[in-house]
């Protein structure tokens, strides 16, 4: 880990002594089986926009508290001790990638998840990170 940010040293791995292929040969039949399965570069950008868009601590505990049940700004606010201002942004950009509904009461906004693959997708990590023990 890099320690002034908290972020994985990526350049450690890119420089560490990971294996390759000494002869550089394409096994075109491995090539040919795999082709079909490879994602299509359209769905690839947007699937790493929404990895994006979770790629933030403040928006993964966002979306966890929106996991139990439907929660107003000031709700989400006061749960991740964020201000008012933070949570509409955020809100605003999961709602741009359709991650979120939200209905109106009153003077009051109510956001929840539009679907549950989302929070089944975080969920996975968090157990593949306890059982891995990262």
């Amino acid at each position: 880990m890099n320690k002034s940010r908290g972020k994985p040293d990526f350049e450690h791995f890119q420089h560490s002594d990971a294996p390759n292929c000494d002869a550089h040969v394409v096994h075109l039949d491995n090539v040919r089986s795999t082709q079909a399965e490879i994602l299509a570069t359209s769905k690839a950008k947007q699937i790493a926009e929404v990895f994006g868009i979770l790629a933030d601590p403040n928006r993964l505990r966002l979306l966890s508290a929106l996991a139990s049940q439907e929660l107003c700004v000031c709700d989400l606010a006061a749960l991740t001790k964020m201000t008012e201002s933070a949570v509409c942004h955020q809100l605003r950009l999961f709602k741009a990638m359709r991650l979120v509904n939200y209905r109106r009461e009153g003077k009051n906004v109510y956001y929840s998840l539009v679907d549950s693959y989302i929070i089944n997708l975080y969920r996975s990590v968090e157990e593949h990170l306890e059982e891995s023990n990262l």
